[in-house]
């Protein structure tokens, strides 16, 4: 039985698992080609680390059960310390293990849970105040595909072979 099947009595959690599902896919064959070596370039001073970029990426599954969960975030009240991993395997169960739990958090949360509203903050600071559910589309989920796009053009300065994301790739060819 697929995961969305599952959830057949959940018309927003089913909608956002078969599509978290396809980019978690997706962004784990961007991973895979994110080598340890060179974890630490970048295109410009500006830029995140090719290894940063990465890991960001992966993490942002994570988000998922803070959204749904909580009612806010507040940057005030946290000592955020990013996940740095040691190698590209390290990497891809740090993915395996955010999506898990993103997708269990998905399956677990009821329409009217993804109806209520969701803020991020610094202390007095109110950045947006969001349903969840727009949090999820937004925040999350065009956030990853968002510096996934990134993470692709980091690829192909490193001459990396870039797979194919939403249709064929110049080195991927046909689907």
């Amino acid at each position: 039985m697929s995961t969305t099947a599952a959830v057949s009595s959940n018309n927003i959690a089913s909608a956002l698992i078969a599509e978290m599902e396809h980019e978690a896919a997706v962004t784990r064959t961007c991973l895979e080609r994110v080598p340890a070596d060179k974890f630490s370039w970048k295109p410009h001073e500006k830029s995140m680390e090719f290894g940063r970029l990465a890991t960001h990426v992966a993490e942002m599954f994570g988000w998922t059960p803070a959204t749904l969960q909580h009612d806010e975030l507040d940057f005030a009240k946290m000592d955020y310390k990013p996940f740095e991993p040691a190698s590209t395997e390290d990497l891809l169960e740090y993915l395996d293990k955010n999506v898990a739990e993103a997708i269990d958090t998905l399956r677990n949360t009821t329409d009217e849970q993804f109806m209520g509203t969701w803020t991020m903050r610094n202390g007095d600071t109110v950045y947006f105040t969001l349903p969840k559910v727009a949090v999820m589309r937004s925040f999350v989920m065009n956030h990853i595909v968002h510096h996934r796009g990134q993470l692709s053009v980091y690829l192909r300065l490193n001459d990396i072979a870039v797979p194919s994301i939403y249709g064929p790739s110049a080195d991927e060819g046909q689907m």
